[in-house]
């Protein structure tokens, strides 16, 4: 019997050390986001897209595929504890000849079901089915990981096409702007009132007016393809219907504790279960390095009913073949060590990314909140910048028509309020998209399910 100081302890996984609570101050609110959170921007067309992206998005097909092999091989993994039976059938046809005894012939036969069974004393192939168990769970969390940034990227792509649509729709209202703008100039210089300089300058404008468009338009189509394709289709008639941001409704989210965060991830869920899965992988390792019991059965029908070096039987009966063997490694150049060393490197190296998911899951997480909340700080601004920029811009206009005002201040009061509107627009953008990033950071409402049933702690090989 091996001494209890030759035992080695299952492997778990590290105790994560994260914060008490997160740095930024918008993480007073504990509402964690809600398994549909796209529902609550308020968007039918939103939620439609979202969900058609779950059903047909290419890259999440791939990740179902793969949850599929991992829990095939899995089942493969769970088949080695169990014996294994199969049917054999046999026939040989013997004939020969001798110049003493003449001619001869027979027809030797079996029909027989066969058992083996490696007695898993060290533990081994238990651990090669928690490994592949685990590796199973591992896969569907990269799957959920796969959904996760899927969905929060088909709410991104939505609202940049609806930003770039209302970016259009300013541009044009400030193209026909500058055009107002260059009749009054034109007609104040047919008057001789304007100088060539001041017709000059508003042309100017208004052609730089123009070249923006092209540009957003150009943006539009890529974003409205890049959408189509995180909805597993073809760009070409793919349409988004008119919609404007501020009928979105801003949800409500918030971060709980840094500790509750390890178990809303499913990246973080996936490292830990590579890491499990690594543990497994060493302890089969090392219970390679152990003797190996098989135990082999036979039993049907033969003719002869018994055949064997020394006695033989005549004639159809049962037969019954029980064996055992034990193998024990002698000598393989290091082979078997090598193949614990590389366990046990592959394990050092998932201890590793288990930690870094928990630092870049806390890192994300401070990440959005602290956008958040400067974007919240930013609001009052950017309604009052937008709001001053049209009126100087309206009384800028006024006065020069009224032959009063300053062209430059005029020009300068246009440019600015176009500004203006172009920065509010892609303000609302990013509002909205830091909420879909807290949203994909807080883990998107996902829950892990159960460890797999196969994942049970392995019994371990002693070590030497």
């Amino acid at each position: 019997m091996f001494c209890a100081s030759c035992v080695r302890a299952p492997l778990k996984p590290p105790t994560a050390d994260v914060p008490a609570s997160f740095d930024s101050a918008a993480a007073a609110g504990t509402s964690w986001p809600s398994e549909q959170w796209y529902r609550e921007f308020s968007s039918d067309e939103l939620t439609a897209l979202v969900e058609a992206a779950a059903n047909d998005n290419l890259d999440l097909s791939e990740a179902r595929a793969r949850v599929k092999q991992a829990d095939a091989r899995a089942r493969q993994a769970g088949a080695a504890i169990l014996p294994a039976v199969d049917a054999v059938g046999n026939a040989n046809f013997l004939a020969g000849h001798s110049a003493s005894s003449g001619s001869g012939h027979e027809t030797d036969w079996s029909a027989l079901l066969s058992a083996s069974y490696e007695i898993d004393f060290w533990g081994k192939n238990r651990a090669a089915v928690n490994a592949a168990g685990f590796a199973a769970a591992a896969s569907r969390a990269e799957r959920d990981t796969v959904a996760l940034t899927t969905l929060a990227g088909v709410a991104n792509g939505y609202f940049e096409v609806l930003a770039l649509r209302e970016r259009l729709a300013i541009a044009r209202s400030n193209l026909e702007a500058a055009r107002r703008l260059l009749e009054v100039v034109q007609a104040r210089f047919s008057a001789g009132l304007a100088s060539p300089v001041e017709l000059a300058t508003q042309k100017t404008a208004l052609a730089s007016a123009e070249m923006v468009i092209p540009d957003l338009e150009q943006r539009q189509f890529e974003a409205l393809a890049a959408l189509a394709l995180l909805l597993g289709r073809a760009p070409e008639g793919f349409k988004v219907e008119e919609q404007s941001l501020a009928e979105l409704r801003e949800p409500r989210v918030g971060a709980g504790l840094p500790s509750e965060l390890l178990t809303r991830r499913p990246d973080i869920a996936m490292a830990e279960a590579n890491l499990q899965s690594a543990h497994a992988d060493v302890a089969a390792a090392r219970a390679a390095l152990y003797p190996s019991i098989s135990l082999t059965a036979q039993a049907g029908v033969q003719n002869p009913a018994l055949n064997a070096a020394v006695l033989s039987l005549p004639g159809t009966g049962p037969t019954v073949n029980l064996g055992a063997s034990v193998i024990q490694a002698i000598f393989n150049h290091g082979r078997l060590r090598a193949v614990q060393a590389e366990a046990e490197a592959k394990d050092e190296e998932l201890l590793a990314a288990y930690r870094a998911a928990i630092l870049a899951a806390l890192r994300d997480v401070e990440n959005t909140l602290s956008a958040l909340q400067h974007l919240n700080e930013q609001q009052s601004f950017e309604q009052e910048n937008l709001r001053q920029s049209e009126r100087a811009f309206e009384g800028a206009k006024l006065r020069y028509q009224a032959g009063s005002g300053d062209f430059l201040i005029l020009l300068e009061a246009q440019r600015t309020m176009y500004a203006a509107r172009d920065h509010e627009m892609q303000y609302k953008l990013a509002r909205l998209q830091t909420l879909v990033s807290l949203c994909k950071a807080l883990g998107g409402g996902w829950q892990g399910g159960p460890a797999p049933a196969t994942a049970r702690p392995a019994p371990t090989a002693p070590a030497s």
